[in-house]
């Protein structure tokens, strides 16, 4: 089996220093973190399990959580009020929408300062996923410097926030979509790849080479269960550093969620100070 990035292994600590970090907002200066989920009245199950994965963590280190769930047309006029509303501290719409031509309008009318999923062209915080995958690197001491590094996808929660952070960071970086062509040399010739299109299977073991790390951040549903982009005979090989098929990215991108609201709450008591 291959080497586990195990985001579940990791996220124990982050969470300890969050639960202090609230504790304090709510014992010193009477803040209580609140963030509310916006969630489409057409979301499937999946979309379901993953709000009630985000409220658990939440709850569980006493961040404040509500969910609305509204029409598509009607998220604007709740996200303006939901702004407005100084115990609102973060807020989100989880994705994707139905209509997703919709994705863009809405997610930009979400206060830069509340936009804790770090999604709209102006948010004051980095994707929560990219940071996911930052501090899962991080966490088990895997150097991006020198290293050749390609992102297949190039979507917002994912690929493009990432390509960006790391970009702007110097590292050798290349993203690839399905308009990229001979995917797969480039891929072989990679040392890190990280992947987050939701097409299960697209990565196989003849497109990495040996002693690569590979980070599945896809998330697609077959026969009901989640998979990654990963093809089994990948996972399979033992001489590779890659995340499971659960608890990889998954429970870091929810941490690192409610650090943007834990960070956004203390610019408030900043602000009052």
């Amino acid at each position: 089996m291959a080497k586990i990035l195990s985001g579940t292994e990791i996220v124990g600590y982050i969470q300890e220093r969050q639960a202090r970090q609230v504790r304090a907002l709510r014992q010193a200066s009477h803040i209580f973190p609140r963030l509310v989920i916006i969630k489409s009245t057409t979301a499937s199950p999946v979309i379901d399990t993953y709000i009630r994965m985000k409220q658990r963590y939440a709850e569980e280190i006493l961040i404040e959580t509500a969910v609305e769930t509204l029409d598509e047309p009607d998220m604007s006029a709740a996200i303006e009020r939901l702004n407005a509303d100084p115990s609102v501290h973060g807020i989100i719409v989880q994705l994707p929408l139905a209509d997703s031509s919709l994705t863009d309008g809405i997610i930009n009318l979400i206060a830069p300062e509340k936009d804790v999923d770090g999604l709209g062209k102006d948010a004051h915080y980095d994707s929560a996923t990219a940071t996911a995958i930052n501090w899962l690197l991080s966490g088990y001491a895997i150097d991006l410097r020198d290293k050749v590094i390609t992102i297949v996808g190039n979507g917002r929660l994912v690929g493009a926030p990432l390509a960006h952070i790391w970009q702007q960071s110097n590292y050798n970086v290349t993203v690839v979509d399905d308009t990229t062509p001979d995917i797969a040399g480039i891929l072989y010739r990679s040392d890190i790849i990280v992947t987050a299109t939701g097409v299960p299977g697209l990565i196989t073991t003849e497109m990495v080479q040996i002693g690569a790390t590979v980070i599945d951040a896809g998330t697609a549903s077959e026969n009901g269960v989640i998979v990654g982009d990963t093809d089994q005979t990948v996972r399979a090989r033992d001489d590779l550093n890659m995340t499971p098929e659960k608890g990889g990215v998954g429970p870091l991108t929810i941490a690192a969620l409610c650090d943007g609201v834990i960070q956004a709450a203390t610019k408030v008591t900043a602000k009052a100070e």
